[in-house]
């Protein structure tokens, strides 16, 4: 037991590293498509009407349309780890988009962009390091990512 844990607290390993790429996936993943993306995909699907602000200044529909693609969609993607960078990017350009809004225009203090800010960062870092090893991308691009691994 004392050296699995001096394992993962002092050794740094592929498998560790993709255990911790599947747990922070999954949890935001699953907290954004639960407090957010669920209820604009329900929306949607229902038929409601469409009440929602116009950040980009590209209709009101659209924007939330938009917004339920990267927090419904994009979500659910990361959380099986397919197409991950792609939703990954998504998801940071929302969130960009989001945090500007807020901060720019709304002029929200810290409080409000806080929460904000802790989704973007994680979105970003995610674009780069991908889903990892526990992932439906490895699953069925792994070959191709092996082969065009080095920039």
């Amino acid at each position: 037991m004392k050296n699995s844990i001096k394992k993962i607290l002092f050794k740094n390993s592929k498998t560790t590293n993709d255990i911790g790429l599947l747990i922070f996936r999954l949890t935001l993943g699953l907290v954004l498509l639960y407090g957010h993306g669920a209820e604009k995909l329900s929306v949607i699907l229902s038929g409601q009407e469409i009440q929602f602000m116009d950040p980009i200044g590209i209709g009101a529909s659209l924007s939330f349309y938009m917004a339920a693609f990267a927090e419904g969609v994009c979500a659910i993607l990361l959380i099986l780890g397919f197409f991950s960078r792609f939703a990954s990017l998504v998801l940071t350009v929302n969130f960009i988009t989001i945090f500007i809004f807020h901060a720019l225009i709304i002029k929200d203090g810290f409080e409000v962009l806080e929460l904000r800010f802790l989704y973007l960062l994680p979105f970003i870092a995610l674009t780069f390091t991908g889903a990892g090893r526990f992932s439906l991308d490895d699953y069925f691009f792994k070959k191709r990512i092996n082969k065009n691994h080095s920039l």
